[in-house]
């Protein structure tokens, strides 16, 4: 069901968010009364629906598609405490030439990693296209002061980070302070902001998992968005549960109906949990089917996975030479 507000005027807020939805985020009660506007999700049918899209099969060469279109969309994640410049060189090496065997292999979306690696991974990954993303704000728990937040945000990006994955404070949200969760999120991704004038793409980690309920990953999705979220994803990865699909599809039709609505688009992650080339295809036919072909498109869609990326390239191996490699044929993230 497509969420319906009012008919839109041409001018924006400074955020980029049309006036009529500028004026739902004037006042913590303006907020609140719009985001307890917002449909109900209703548990029974998503879950129910998202169990039927991931049932569906598709032919062995949509396969082969999905598989590469997957692989494209891994943001390889190292997120340990007992993460070393080693490893972190090892992993942007893996995301340049993911099968050292298939030059047909293509790059991964991105390399994700905590703010103090940026400029390691940045010296592998130079301007091959491949982003280096790096959690910010306080990661995974998004509690600290807000000054302190924001020298994360801008220590990532001045060390060449392309991308900010940010935590909301889950406390201010579910203690319903929307609009401290919003300016945040508004301060966040002014700090993305380069000298040159572009700016860092800024993603925004709900830790649905931790979120209770479905309406509450409807608000906190179309909270971001009008804060000015390039993405919205779902998990730390240090939380269970972490990305499922019905949580995800629930994001998917937020992204969907706030394009209607203001004709802009907004990507998704679900991250955590999904290890299978199996799973990121059942992941690939509901975003086709509930936001549409758009959003295929590492560009508007990822994979934070760390363990992901291998499976994949044993399914691309399998399809082309009719056969699996040894298991430790790929390395290890």
């Amino acid at each position: 069901m497509l969420v319906r507000v009012t008919t839109l005027s041409s001018t924006t807020s400074s955020y980029g968010v049309p006036a009529d939805l500028a004026e739902a985020t004037s006042s913590d009660s303006s907020l609140r009364r719009f985001l307890h506007g917002l449909p109900g999700v209703d548990q029974v049918g998503a879950e129910a629906r998202a169990a039927s899209l991931g049932t569906r099969s598709i032919k062995t060469t949509a396969k082969a598609f999905a598989l590469d279109l997957a692989v494209r969309m891994v943001d390889l994640t190292t997120l340990e405490g007992q993460d070393t410049p080693g490893k972190v060189r090892a992993l942007a090496s893996k995301a340049l030439r993911p099968d050292p065997a298939d030059p047909t292999c293509p790059q991964v979306a991105a390399v994700c990693v905590y703010p103090d690696m940026v400029a390691t991974a940045k010296e592998v990954l130079g301007d091959s296209g491949v982003n280096v993303a790096a959690v910010a704000t306080a990661f995974p728990s998004g509690r600290a002061a807000r000054d302190i937040k924001l020298m994360d945000t801008q220590d990532a990006v001045e060390a060449g980070a392309d991308e900010i994955d940010m935590v909301i404070d889950r406390g201010a949200f579910l203690a319903g302070r929307y609009m401290q969760v919003f300016e945040e999120i508004v301060a966040v991704r002014e700090a993305c902001a380069r000298p040159d004038g572009s700016t860092a793409h800024l993603k925004v980690i709900f830790e649905t998992g931790e979120l209770q309920t479905y309406d509450n990953v409807r608000r906190a999705s179309w909270l971001a968005m009008m804060a000015g979220g390039h993405f919205i994803k779902t998990s730390t990865g240090k939380v269970q549960p972490a990305a499922t699909l019905p949580v995800t599809m629930v994001m998917l039709e937020a992204v969907r109906d706030y394009r209607e609505l203001t004709g802009q688009m907004v990507g998704v992650k679900p991250a955590g949990g999904i290890r299978t080339a199996k799973d990121a295809i059942k992941y690939l036919v509901t975003v086709n089917e509930v936001a549409g072909q758009d959003w295929l498109d590492p560009d508007w869609f990822r994979f934070g996975a760390s363990t992901l990326l291998n499976d994949l390239l044993m399914q691309r191996t399998k399809m082309r030479t009719g056969r699996y490699s040894g298991p430790d044929y790929f390395t290890l993230d």
